[in-house]
């Protein structure tokens, strides 16, 4: 809270004042009565008048104080989300995305909105439940002893009942969020995965998780209100203004009957005696808060301190001398104790030409393509771009060097003309249009109900899956960037649009350094190197016709493949044909 730290103290400077008017304001109540019973026939005109304006400004003060937070708990929501955002563009990518997009949600809006409640309601009531029972104790003490020790034994009762339900209550917190947590975690599953779950399984294992979580969360409710129900209720009843009263009345009424006490002071007693147990209800809900915020503050401490990749300075920075790509004896894991994904690998891509990735599932292609641009960095060797080590070039440097096509598009819920600019968000529709055109895009662009403007929907729901790969290929080209680094770009593409999609990359590739990871490798024939890839070492390199003279991985690979594309229902067809045998329904 350091950023809006003495907006909140004047806020609860505020509030503490609203708390002393209160009182002063009871204070005056009392006078007035004393003064009706002192001179009769007079109306203590200036006692009501200081009691009206005291209630007025009790009023007015506490409104000027959570005004006061709420503006600062706005701020701190816009300065905190600033810095998540800031500090999340400089972490590394590939840690973003093992965190998950929901968990960084999470955190940027419901954890920081815990703040927001937090500041701006509870700041406020801390001050008044700090100060509104200690200027209540100095007024009865001032008023007679006997009866603020009375009402102070009231409250030490209450606070020992209290301290005996609150037992162990940090873990029973803990405990009783996590339980919620997956509750939460299981619905979002259930509805996401609606879908796959009517397909196979009719809900029935999927519901069965979201039940095991509800059932977890009710027995871990049911031991809390167990172990603490008794003694909650009762520190409750206690901690009420009513006991304190009561006390006051039958004390104070036993020191008048015998003539120890005056009857106005015992009126002005009971009408300020119910301030001092009034303001110990908020402090229970306070803890409580307390508690539940301090969950949400660790969690953005956790994103905050996560360092952030190391990036040159302005003046050591570097610049690439061309769009050449060189791993040499790159070895990367993507923690410190896991283990190696990739084990002294080293290869050269000339400036124009070519490279292909490929290997079995799990080979480490994709971790190659993604430390390019630095979505981790290496463990151990280097990366060069252009005869530069990727680390001592500027981040903004390097990604004006790089362009990606990666098989899981993503589309932002704006128009397919911004969606195509993005990256160069003040480019010409011209030149829009020429980047749709090259990448196959126009036509169905020209077919939509507003064409280049209308609305490709969250995350491009609007549009069919191929459609969706054109659009991020435009986005490339008009980019123009020197290296092009494409992963699995036609993986999920129906023959149809399979076709678009390659004249569309060929446009793409066009004059620049290309590193393609691929599992059909009859697209990758032509490449001017093939890099072979096997449990995460560089196991062959070299031209198709080479390798497959080797006999080795990439032989065994495209003998797969071929059987894999000679496939028919029924049984495995010849090369030329695919039989269905009789009998079969196709």
């Amino acid at each position: 809270m350091r950023p809006v730290r003495g907006q909140i103290r004047f806020a609860m400077f505020l509030a503490s004042l609203s708390a002393l008017a209160s009182l002063l304001a009871l204070g005056a109540l009392a006078w007035v009565v004393h003064e009706l019973f002192a001179r009769p026939g007079e109306w203590p005109w200036h006692g009501l008048a200081a009691a009206t304006a005291l209630t007025v400004a009790a009023y007015t003060l506490r409104l000027l104080a959570f005004n006061q937070s709420h503006y600062a708990a706005f701020r701190l929501e816009t300065i905190l989300r600033t810095r998540l955002s800031e500090h999340l563009a400089r972490v590394p990518l590939g840690w973003a995305q093992q965190m998950g997009s929901g968990a960084l949600a999470k955190i940027m809006q419901d954890d920081v909105r815990a703040l927001h409640v937090f500041v701006a309601d509870s700041t406020p009531l801390y001050a008044r439940a700090y100060v509104a029972p200690l200027a209540t104790f100095v007024a009865l003490w001032l008023l007679d002893w006997r009866l603020a020790l009375a009402a102070t034994a009231v409250l030490v009762f209450g606070f020992i009942v209290l301290g005996l339900a609150m037992r162990d209550s940090t873990e029973l917190m803990r405990q009783y969020n996590e339980a919620r947590e997956r509750v939460s975690a299981a619905v979002v599953e259930f509805v996401q995965a609606m879908p796959v779950v009517r397909t196979f399984d009719s809900g029935n294992d999927t519901f069965g998780r979201y039940q095991r979580a509800l059932e977890g969360y009710l027995e871990m409710v049911t031991r809390w209100y167990r172990q603490a129900g008794f003694a909650s209720r009762f520190s409750l009843a206690i901690l009420n203004p009513m006991p304190t009263l009561a006390v006051l009345l039958w004390l104070g009424a036993w020191l008048v009957w015998r003539d120890a006490l005056a009857p106005a002071t015992w009126l002005a007693v009971l009408l300020i005696g119910s301030g001092m147990a009034e303001s110990m209800l908020p402090l229970m809900s306070l803890k409580h808060l307390v508690n539940k915020t301090g969950i949400s503050i660790r969690r953005i401490h956790e994103v905050l301190a996560t360092p952030p990749m190391p990036v040159p300075d302005a003046a050591s920075a570097r610049r690439p001398a061309d769009a050449g790509v060189r791993f040499e004896a790159v070895s990367f894991r993507y923690t410190k104790d896991g283990p190696e994904v990739l084990r002294e690998v080293s290869f050269s891509a000339p400036p124009g030409s070519v490279t292909a990735l490929v290997g079995p599932s799990g080979a480490g292609k994709t971790t190659v393509a993604r430390l390019i641009p630095r979505f981790w960095d290496v463990t151990a060797g280097r990366i060069l771009v252009g005869g530069v080590d990727v680390r001592g070039m500027a981040p903004e440097t390097l990604m004006t060097q790089v362009a990606f096509v990666f098989q899981d598009t993503f589309l932002f819920s704006d128009s397919i003309a911004d969606n195509i600019r993005l990256g160069r968000p003040d480019a010409p529709l011209e030149d829009v249009i020429a980047a749709a055109q090259a990448a196959q895009a126009h036509d169905f662009i020209m077919a939509l109900p507003q064409g280049y403007d209308t609305p490709a929907g969250e995350r491009g729901i609007f549009l069919s899956g191929g459609q969706r790969q054109r659009i991020t290929i435009a986005r490339a080209i008009l980019q123009n960037r020197p290296i092009l680094v494409l992963d699995e770009a036609t993986a999920f593409a129906d023959p149809e649009n399979e076709a678009a999609l390659v004249a569309a990359l060929s446009n793409l590739m066009r004059g620049k350094t290309v590193l393609m990871v691929a599992h059909r490798l009859s697209t990758i024939r032509d490449a001017d190197q093939i890099l072979v890839f096997d449990q995460g070492r560089l196991a062959e390199a070299g031209r198709h016709d080479e390798l497959l003279a080797r006999h080795d991985v990439y032989a065994r690979l495209w003998g797969n493949y071929e059987k894999a594309q000679h496939w028919a229902l029924g049984g495995t067809a010849s090369a030329d044909t695919a039989r269905v045998p009789e009998g079969t329904a196709p």
